[in-house]
């Protein structure tokens, strides 16, 4: 066991490591996960405002068990709460998603968002300090002129290894509503950011201006229908983004048609089933997550209760359509009481593009082979981490008798829910964050 700040990391292999806090605080609830495009490092972002990175360790002949643990390589404050003076509002610190760019030299770069600023971090290593200076002691303080009788030639001296994260570049003032997502563009220069009615495009060099690229604000807000919910860019095709909305549709736009994206190139809807309407229907049909394929070619989107694939050239339905807890349609009534119809969960596909992840309840996550049609629910818990154990696939049981094994829909704990999930982008390691716990899972080596 060691301590890293404040998280306390339980290593072991090949089952899971769990990285927590060791006392549980609102702040402490982890709000996103990210791999780097690498898969070395992995970011969490709290509603603390902290940024927490892990770094993979190398690979040892002495402990071939231990291969790609992840270990505390980083820890810093990305925002702080503020107030909102003209509109009388507070701004929370909360980091709502972390992106990463891709590595061009030793250091890394990654955005953090917080509900209204973006900001540009980079974190680099520093293991040598420069000693010898001429206008100042080595505490730093100014040397009087007068004592000075001759010239030094500073030099550099080795000293511990220091990781450093510092703000790069501050991306604010442009969203009148709260950001849900950001992202990176494969030309690596532009990024977008979206809150609930307009989508900005920023220069990752220019801080004080940004393109409105789509702007869904009604002239009257009282007919406002729909709001933005994600928005991501194609990851090959600099010049193309999707956007998901609340009504369960999804626009594709293309930057080339015009400067202003508020006329969408295709538009994706399933059309509903009538005798599965009710009162309930737009609440679970509003999509929280959407994500590209790795190789562009599909769409995967989650709302409340599904997890759907589309093909770019198919508009009219998805392509597959898996039920993550469809055993909780008879509960809707009491999950709309207590907020939890609202949750938005994450999805997340493997790096193959053949297998999908997504959260649920009850520290419940699901994953679904494409191929296969197989789907697999696992539990993230520290009762069923063990070390080096197999996780155990877990079954849900509605109604009449239930075995050993299973656990009843009506015993879920709902205050549990995996909402965010990464995966590694080439390797079968998952990271899985449960309130205030992270897991990181990976498949069984030998």
């Amino acid at each position: 066991m060691k301590c890293f700040s404040r998280y306390l990391p339980y290593l072991f292999r090949p089952s899971s490591t769990i990285l927590s806090s060791s006392c549980h605080t609102e702040a402490d609830i982890i709000s996103t996960v990210e791999f780097n495009p690498t898969g070395e490092l992995l970011a969490t972002g709290d509603k603390g405002g902290r940024v927490v990175v892990f770094q993979r360790e190398q690979e040892s002949k002495n402990q071939p068990h231990r291969r790609g643990e992840y270990n505390v390589y980083s820890t810093f404050q990305s925002h702080e709460p503020e107030f909102d003076y003209l509109k009388s509002l507070e701004i929370e610190e909360k980091i709502n998603k972390i992106r990463w760019l891709p590595q061009q030299n030793a250091a890394y770069f990654l955005l953090s968002t917080n509900d209204k600023t973006v900001k540009l971090w980079k974190i680099s290593e520093r293991d040598k300090r420069p000693e010898g200076y001429n206008l100042k002691d080595e505490d730093g303080r100014i040397r009087d002129p007068s004592t000075i009788t001759a010239l030094r030639v500073p030099v550099l001296q080795p000293m511990d290894l220091m990781v450093e994260a510092t703000p790069r570049r501050v991306f604010s003032n442009a969203h009148t509503y709260h950001i849900n997502s950001i992202s990176v563009n494969s030309d690596y220069e532009t990024y977008m950011s979206t809150d609930d009615l307009r989508i900005n495009l920023w220069n990752l060099e220019i801080t004080n201006r940004s393109f409105n690229i789509v702007d869904i604000k009604p002239a009257n807000m009282e007919e406002l229908t729909e709001v933005i919910t994600a928005a991501e860019f194609h990851p090959h095709q600099c010049n193309t983004f999707v956007y998901s909305s609340s009504k369960g549709t999804m626009r594709l736009c293309d930057m080339r048609a015009s400067a202003l994206c508020d006329n969408h190139s295709k538009f994706f809807e399933e059309p509903e089933d009538p005798s599965n309407r009710s009162f309930f229907s737009e609440i679970i049909s509003s999509i929280s997550d959407v994500k590209f394929s790795h190789s562009g070619r599909y769409l995967m989107t989650r709302d409340y209760l599904t997890v759907k694939v589309w093909d770019l050239n198919m508009e009219s339905k998805p392509l597959e359509t898996y039920q993550v807890h469809d055993y909780l349609r008879s509960k809707l009534c009491s999950l709309y009481e207590n907020d939890c119809i609202f949750d938005k969960f994450e999805c997340v596909w493997n790096g193959s593009d053949s297998v999908i992840m997504t959260g649920s309840y009850n520290n419940f996550f699901r994953m679904f082979d494409r191929n296969t049609k197989r789907d697999v629910t696992l539990e993230a818990s520290r009762e069923n981490s063990k070390p080096r154990a197999v996780l155990k696939p877990r079954k849900v049981c509605v109604g009449g008798k239930r075995r050993k094994d299973e656990i009843s829909v009506d015993s879920l704990d709902f205050s549990k829910k995996i909402l965010h999930t990464a995966w590694h982008p080439s390797e079968n390691i998952i990271a899985v964050a449960a309130t205030n716990n992270l897991y990181i899972f990976q498949d069984k080596v030998n």
